[in-house]
């Protein structure tokens, strides 16, 4: 059966951007399926149709090779294709190295470092991100000032700050260093915006370390800062889209 799908989502599975870009491109013209240019949004095109953007053809096809990079963040860099700020970003960083048009699995912000999946794969992106299932994501935190058990616990079994109920971290006490700084080690399968930090904040602790060290099957192991690496085919999950 040749199955149908949206322009827009086509594009964002090629690797060539974003849905929402796509609908810009769509909009202003640039969009060419089988040799005619398309501008409806909401337009569907199907297996096997030719698309043609600035004189670069793709085949769409349901049979995508999904690749992944890991990548060892480092602090200072956001996770966005387009910062409005005008920061450095991790695709910037990564550019030079993976030729691919890539996206991420989930973010890391600013001033958090370590693992981060890239991915040519959009649905293999969110398969990964999904809750359901069931990646976990292993941290290292560095956290400034009083660990109490009671705290712990409390966020062993779920908090809610703010009406956001953020669901049960696992966390191990990995050691004391100077003063009362303490290396964590904190287990998510569901990441949300800043969880970790703000969590700790709604305690009166400071997170002043955050590093990313595993995501799924996927682990940092002794990568270095900036380092990137292609994962082994065998390890992802293969994921066509339709």
């Amino acid at each position: 059966m040749n199955k149908e799908i949206r322009l827009n989502k086509a594009l964002s599975m090629l690797g060539i951007c974003s849905r929402r870009d796509a609908d810009r491109l769509i909009k202003s013209g640039k969009v060419w399926v089988n040799n005619c240019k398309i501008t409806e949004l909401g337009a569907k095109i199907y297996q096997n149709d030719k698309i043609k953007i600035a004189n670069k053809e793709y085949m769409v096809n349901n049979q995508r090779h999904t690749k992944v990079w890991l990548y060892y963040k480092p602090v200072g860099l956001v996770t966005t294709h387009k910062d409005e700020l005008g920061r450095r970003t991790v695709f910037d960083a990564i550019r030079p190295r993976i030729k691919d048009r890539v996206i991420s699995v989930g973010r890391l912000d600013i001033n958090s470092e370590g693992l981060l999946l890239l991915t040519n794969d959009s649905k293999f992106a969110r398969y990964a991100e999904a809750p359901q299932t069931g990646w976990k994501r292993r941290y290292k935190v560095r956290v400034f000032g009083d660990i109490k058990e009671e705290i712990l616990a409390q966020v062993r079994k779920g908090i809610s700050i703010d009406g956001i109920y953020y669901a049960p971290m696992e966390i191990t006490i990995l050691r004391e260093t100077t003063g009362k700084n303490h290396w964590l080690e904190c287990v998510l399968t569901e990441g949300k915006n800043r969880e970790i930090r703000k969590i700790f904040e709604y305690f009166g602790l400071a997170v002043n370390r955050l590093i990313r060290t595993q995501y799924g099957d996927y682990s940092l192991n002794d990568m270095k800062p900036g380092e990137v690496i292609i994962a082994n085919p065998e390890k992802i999950a293969q994921i066509t889209w339709q």
